[in-house]
């Protein structure tokens, strides 16, 4: 969902939700107190979503240039490839109201997915690739999990005692990853819970908001904001359950994805760079989109095939 400056400019509606809207930026003082560090104020209110081409030549990542597929001046964020790599999900906010867009690559078309009194973020696809499951806030400010089916219909909860839900991922068709934000006087955490039964394990304390499947491995990665200085991206073994560093963050990010290759890709400022744990020692600056007019990088969704991906950051309005 949201865990950042992101929508400082947003809003009557945030304002409504204040309390919900505001924790899940990660803005609220509880929500600080808790971590290390607060998240990195990359993302304006206003942020566009860039499409780049990527290819993998003898081991070196390429990347070609940045087309926009946003045209809504305010926030867009949250992309997230469909199986096919046609279309993108993501988050937009309009007329006060926080829903989820769908952007078709072949024809260019923008559509609306939902369209709900309460607001709905970070669009994932599920597994059995008949829905979407999106973090709603609800009307009282609850924030949980919801599913959307992408043919259309009624929404239905996933999960009903387990909230607030910050960020998710699936890692079967019944097991998530979930960022949980802290209550007071405690940290986030980063919980593994089985869907039917609701049962929740906690892996780690102070997590980022990224988790991503780690290619051709039994394992997703996590952030992990052991101090101020020092964000460590680790992986979870979902076999054994224990976790091991790969490498350190960028300094002050905490957004990252995944090439199929089993490549890492981080944003700095208007760079992009790339790394493979374990084998290569720091991070490689592989473009600079300066030149192209973005600024302030965060979010990175790769495509199934790693062929593409999708940048977030302010634009040329």
């Amino acid at each position: 969902m949201l865990y950042e400056a992101e929508m400082r400019n947003v809003s009557e509606y945030v304002r409504k939700v204040a309390l919900a809207a505001l924790i899940i930026i990660g803005l609220m003082p509880i929500a600080r107190s808790q971590t290390p560090s607060p998240s990195p104020a990359a993302t304006p209110g206003f942020s566009d979503i860039f499409i780049v081409d990527v290819k993998n030549e003898r081991g070196h990542v390429q990347v070609g240039q940045t087309v926009k597929i946003t045209t809504f001046a305010g926030y867009n964020n949250q992309p997230s490839f469909l199986a096919d790599g046609r279309s993108i999900l993501y988050t937009s906010i309009r007329n006060k109201q926080a829903d989820i867009y769908r952007y078709d690559l072949r024809s260019r078309a923008t559509s609306q997915v939902t369209n709900t009194p309460e607001s709905e973020y970070s669009p994932t696809l599920m597994p059995d690739g008949k829905n979407i499951s999106a973090v709603r806030v609800e009307a009282d400010g609850t924030q949980r999990l919801w599913k959307f089916p992408l043919a259309g219909g009624p929404p239905s909860l996933i999960l009903e005692h387990i909230k607030p839900v910050g960020y998710h991922l699936w890692i079967d068709d019944h097991t998530l990853a979930l960022f949980i934000l802290g209550a007071k006087g405690q940290p986030n955490t980063l919980q593994i819970v089985v869907v039917p039964t609701e049962k929740a394990e906690v892996v780690a304390e102070n997590p980022g908001r990224i988790l991503r499947r780690i290619p051709h491995q039994n394992k997703f990665s996590f952030v992990h904001k052991i101090s101020d200085r020092e964000w460590t991206i680790k992986e979870f073994d979902l076999r054994t359950h224990t976790s091991a560093s790969l490498t350190t963050t960028l300094p002050g990010a905490e957004d990252y994805a995944w090439l199929p290759s089993g490549a890492l890709l981080m944003a700095k400022d208007s760079k992009l760079f790339s790394l493979v744990p374990l084998r290569g020692k720091t991070w490689e600056e592989i473009g600079d989109f300066r030149n192209a007019g973005l600024k302030g990088i965060t979010r990175i969704a790769v495509s199934p095939k790693g062929d593409r991906i999708a940048i977030v950051a302010r634009g040329t309005q």
